[in-house]
């Protein structure tokens, strides 16, 4: 059974006790935790404070699946940096009980492949021993220099014990000119959790309600749904990152985790 999570990006600054009453009221049983100094969630909190997290999660009965961190593990540069906001960002998943520290790849595009890869497997495998220690992923986004799923494999097939995983975007997968079925296969065995979302791109990333645009939905629930996928589903609405968003009230939060029931289901009607 595939469940449900809500990703913080679409509510931002909002506070998390308001985000956990959305969350349960509207159908998703966890939250992909946006981490940043003007976000509930970052990496100067406090011991007490983030104790008082765990405690509301708790009461709430929502899972902290993961903290969505800015890291880019193939960017150029100096290595300690990045594998420093690492360790820094796994330890705080770990506070908080989440299962997977999302980064980005960040690397020049510009540049061979090879040169970003390497980057990236050195810093992903400097953090492998940590990461397992703590029982968090990181999961290395589909995104920008490895837009598509293949390209992230690459590199989580150099990275020792399982300790980095894949986290599907499947809006960059899709621009990146990748398959559904293509991108769920590249990352068989190695695919910690699923972004949908909706948009009418390349034209337009402004974030829709799921169903409203022209990203393949439809075609990577089916892919997911053929292949008894059994991890979670994250609708990640952008709202931060666009002022023109449509605002997520309890209306369109429930619309969409809805879609998103109906679209997995095995038989009956589709949204």
């Amino acid at each position: 059974m595939t469940d449900l999570a809500l990703s913080t990006l679409g509510l931002p600054s909002t506070p998390l006790r308001d985000v956990l009453r959305l969350a349960t009221d509207s159908g998703y049983a966890g939250l992909e935790l946006r981490c940043a100094a003007d976000e509930p969630v970052h990496t100067g909190l406090t011991g007490a404070e983030r104790r008082s997290l765990v405690r509301e999660f708790s009461g709430a009965g929502v899972v902290p699946l993961s903290l969505a961190g800015y890291a880019k593990v193939a960017a150029p540069g100096d290595d300690e940096p990045v594998v420093a906001d690492l360790r820094q960002h796994l330890r705080l998943a770990a506070d908080l009980g989440a299962r997977y520290l999302r980064v980005f790849p960040g690397g020049d595009r510009a540049a061979a492949a090879g040169g970003n890869d390497d980057r990236a497997v050195r810093r992903l495998s400097a953090v492998a021993d940590l990461a397992a220690s703590l029982g968090v992923q990181v999961g290395m986004e589909t995104h920008d220099s490895h837009a598509a799923a293949a390209d992230v494999a690459r590199v989580l097939d150099r990275v020792p014990g399982g300790s980095a995983c894949g986290i599907w975007d499947m809006m960059h997968t899709h621009l990146a000119g990748e398959q559904p079925g293509a991108s769920l296969r590249a990352l068989a065995g190695n695919l910690g959790y699923v972004q949908v979302k909706d948009a009418r791109p390349p034209q337009d990333l402004t974030p829709l309600p799921l169903g409203a645009g022209t990203l393949p939905l439809r075609e990577v629930c089916e892919v997911l749904r053929r292949s008894a996928y059994g991890g979670w589903l994250v609708w990640e609405y952008e709202a931060r990152w666009y002022p023109r968003a449509q605002l997520l009230d309890p209306h369109v939060l429930a619309a969409a985790s809805a879609w998103l029931q109906q679209a997995l289901a095995p038989a009956g009607p589709r949204p």
